[in-house]
C-alpha cells in the first residue's frame, strides 16, 4: 500500500495514500471514538458544509483574495461531494472537542485533496492548494461550523415538514371516514360521554396542523447563519465584504433564502435557536407519543380489552402465545419519541457551555439535534404508513360499548340535576342495569324523553331543552 506523509505543527504522520483526509483528520479519528457515527452518516450535513465551502471559495474570488483556478477547483470538488462521491472519506466522530474544528478539517482536506487531483497534482501537494490557507480561506470553524449545522437542519426540516403533510393528510382521510361510528369517551380512562372515531382522528390530525407550523418557524429560526464572523464574530482575516458575498453566493447553491445575523459576535456565541428548534421537535414527540398510545390502547385486546380498532398486523407478536400480535408500530412510534425528549435536554445542556465568545459543545448539540431530526421523521412516516393508513374500525363495538356505559347518565344531568344523575349512575353499577331502564323504573321522565336523551347522535354536539323537566 503507497503512502503519503503529511504534518501539521504538532509533527509528522504517515497515511494511505487510499484516503483523501488528511493529517488533522487522522488526528481526530484517534482521538474521538464515542458514538460510532461518523461525519458521513449525515449526508445533509456534509452536503451543507460542501455548500458553505463552496460559497466561500467562489465569494473569495468575487472579492478578489482567492485565484479564480483555485475556487473553481475547490468549487468542483464541491460539486463531487454533493453529488455523494467520497461519503467515506468523512470519518471523524460527531461528538468530538474543538468546537468541530475536526469536522471542518475533515472537509477542507478532503476538498483540497480531491481538487488537487482535478488539477494534476498528487494528494497531499498542499503547495498547490492548502486545506488551511485556501478551503478555510476567510472562516473558522466558529462560522463554518454552525452555520452548515443550520444549512443541513432546513434541510432535515424540510424532510420533517414533507413526512407531517402526509401525516396530516392520512388522519384527515380516516376522520372523514369515521365520522358517523361512535364510540364512548374516556377521561383519566374512565368512561366519559360518547363521541365519534372521526372526531379522535381529526383531533390528531389537529396536533399535526399545530407542529406543522412551529416547524415553519423552527426553519426560518435556522436560516440566520454567522459566516463571515470567523473566530469569534469580529470577522478578523476575512475581506470587508467577503459575508455580505458569501451569504449570496449560499443563496445561489441553495436556492434558499439565508441570511447573516445583524450582531456576529452574539451569533457566534449563542446557541439558543437550537434548543428553540428542539423544543419543537419535543413537542411533536409528545404529540406523537399521545397519538401512538391512544392507538395501542384502542387496539388493546383484542377480545379483553378495549377493541375498538384493529391495526394492522404486521408481525408475530410473541415466541411463545401462538396468534399474539403485538402493537409494534405504536411501541417503536414511543420508543423513538422518548429518544428525541432525551436529546432534547442533551441539547439544552450543552447550548449552556456556551463561555465567552464560543460554545466548544456545540458537536453535542448538533449529534443530538440530527438524532432527533431523523428519529421523529421516520416515527412520523412510520407510524402512518404501517400504521394509521391501514387500520381498521369495530363499528359494532364501538356502539355497543356506548349502549352499555354507565357513562350514559352523564346526558340526564340537564333534566335531573347531578344527585339524581349521580343516584342512577350508583344503582347501575351496583345492579349492573341499564341506566335508561333505571330512570324509566324511578318515573323520572318518559320512554320518549329517555330515548331521545340516550340516542348516542344527540349527545356529540351542545344542547339542552330551554327548561328542565320537574
Amino acid at each position: 500500500m503507497s503512502t503519503r506523509k503529511e504534518h501539521d505543527f504538532i509533527g509528522e504522520l504517515e497515511l494511505s495514500d487510499e484516503v483523501y483526509y488528511g493529517v488533522q483528520t487522522f488526528r481526530a479519528l484517534n482521538n474521538f471514538k464515542m458514538t460510532g457515527h461518523r461525519f458521513g452518516d449525515y449526508p445533509h450535513f456534509v452536503k451543507a458544509f460542501a455548500k458553505v465551502k463552496k460559497a466561500a471559495a467562489l465569494a473569495n474570488a468575487e472579492v478578489g483574495v482567492l485565484d479564480q483556478d483555485k475556487a473553481q477547483a475547490l468549487a468542483g470538488a464541491c460539486d463531487k461531494v454533493l453529488e455523494g462521491e467520497y461519503a467515506s472519506q468523512f470519518v471523524v466522530d460527531m461528538i468530538q472537542g474543538g468546537a468541530g474544528t475536526s469536522t471542518n478539517m475533515n472537509m477542507n482536506e478532503v476538498l483540497v485533496n480531491v481538487a488537487l487531483e482535478g488539477m494534476g497534482h498528487k494528494k497531499g501537494e498542499y503547495q498547490y492548494l492548502h486545506p488551511n490557507d485556501h478551503a478555510n480561506l476567510g472562516q473558522s470553524t466558529n462560522d463554518t461550523y454552525p452555520s452548515s449545522i443550520k444549512v443541513a437542519a432546513v434541510a432535515y426540516l424540510d424532510d420533517l415538514s414533507a413526512a407531517l403533510k402526509s401525516l396530516k393528510g392520512t388522519l384527515e382521510k380516516r376522520a372523514a371516514e369515521f365520522k358517523d361510528i361512535i364510540k364512548m369517551g374516556r377521561t383519566e380512562l374512565e368512561d366519559a360521554v360518547p363521541t365519534t372515531l372521526g372526531n379522535t382522528f381529526n383531533a390528531f390530525a389537529s396536533f399535526i396542523k399545530s407542529d406543522l407550523e412551529q416547524v415553519a418557524k423552527a426553519r426560518e429560526l435556522m436560516t440566520c447563519l454567522n459566516l463571515g464572523a470567523t473566530a469569534i464574530g469580529t470577522g478578523i482575516n476575512c475581506h470587508p465584504d467577503y459575508s455580505k458575498v458569501v451569504i449570496k453566493k449560499l443563496n445561489e447553491i441553495t436556492g434558499d433564502k439565508f441570511h447573516n445575523a445583524d450582531d456576529l459576535i452574539a451569533a457566534t456565541q449563542d446557541t439558543a435557536d437550537y434548543v428553540s428548534v428542539s423544543g419543537i421537535l419535543r413537542t411533536l414527540a409528545v404529540h406523537l407519543t399521545k397519538i401512538a398510545n391512544d392507538c395501542r390502547l384502542m387496539n388493546s385486546g383484542p377480545r379483553c380489552g378495549l377493541g375498538e380498532i384493529e391495526l394492522p398486523k404486521v408481525q408475530p407478536g410473541s415466541s411463545i402465545m401462538p396468534g399474539k400480535v403485538n402493537p409494534v408500530i405504536a411501541e417503536v412510534t414511543l420508543e423513538a419519541c422518548y429518544q428525541v425528549m432525551g436529546n432534547d435536554l442533551t441539547v439544552t445542556l450543552c447550548a449552556q457551555r456556551g463561555e465567552f465568545e464560543l460554545n466548544a459543545v456545540e458537536p453535542g448539540i448538533a449529534y443530538a439535534l440530527f438524532n432527533s431530526l431523523n428519529l421523529i421523521t421516520n416515527a412520523v412516516t412510520t407510524l402512518e404508513q404501517a400504521a394509521i393508513a391501514g387500520l381498521k374500525p369495530r363499528a359494532e363495538h364501538c356502539l355497543k360499548t356506548v349502549l352499555n356505559s354507565v357513562g350514559l347518565v352523564t346526558a340526564f344531568n340537564p333534566y335531573l340535576g347531578y344527585e339524581k344523575s349521580a343516584s342512577i349512575a350508583r344503582e347501575a353499577l351496583d345492579t349492573g342495569k341499564a341506566v335508561g331502564d333505571i330512570c324509566l323504573e324511578r318515573g323520572y321522565l318518559s320512554k320518549e324523553q329517555v330515548a331521545a336523551i340516550l340516542e348516542p347522535k344527540n349527545m356529540l354536539n351542545p344542547h339542552m331543552d330551554k327548561k328542565r323537566p320537574e
